[in-house]
């Protein structure tokens, strides 16, 4: 099996996380699509473009210490743009256009943090503080040691 760089495979889908699809590629080899390499649009939830046992193309775009990373969203065609130029366009009194900047795309809402992501974010902090107090306290104490021996 070839799984260099640029080879197109097939697979089937193995199992889906929430931030990509294992593949299983024959011969004992497991790859990994990454969310961002599913489709050329946003994927918000994996579980709307692929399922389970179903058969896929897929495309090696990585494969270094063991880890197949594979793409499907690059064996699709890209998407085609209209030929409207970008941004915004309006003229002004002297009726020549004036290039302004498009609005950025809207953000989607992030996913709701999970407990181990909150505790993590609030040990990180507690640590920061403590360490923060502790350079403090060395700085004081060393600061009073060296006034002693003069």
């Amino acid at each position: 099996m070839d799984l260099t760089v640029g080879a197109i495979l097939e697979g089937k889908v193995k199992s889906i996380t929430n931030f990509g699809a294992f593949v299983a590629l024959g011969d004992n080899k497991t790859g990994m699509v990454h969310i961002s390499e599913v489709a050329n649009a946003y994927v918000s939830d994996i579980r709307q473009h692929l399922t389970e046992g179903q058969d896929v193309k897929v495309m090696v775009i990585g494969n270094e210490n063991g880890k197949i990373n594979l793409s499907i969203k690059r064996l699709e065609p890209k998407p085609q743009r209209d030929g409207a130029p970008r941004g915004n366009f309006r003229q002004n009194a002297g009726g020549q256009s004036q290039s302004r900047p498009a609005r950025p795309a809207p953000v989607p809402p992030a996913a709701p943090k999970t407990a181990d992501q909150l505790f993590e974010e609030k040990l990180k902090a507690f640590m920061s503080e403590s360490d923060s107090k502790i350079s403090g306290i060395r700085q004081y104490s060393d600061h009073r040691t060296k006034s002693r021996r003069r």
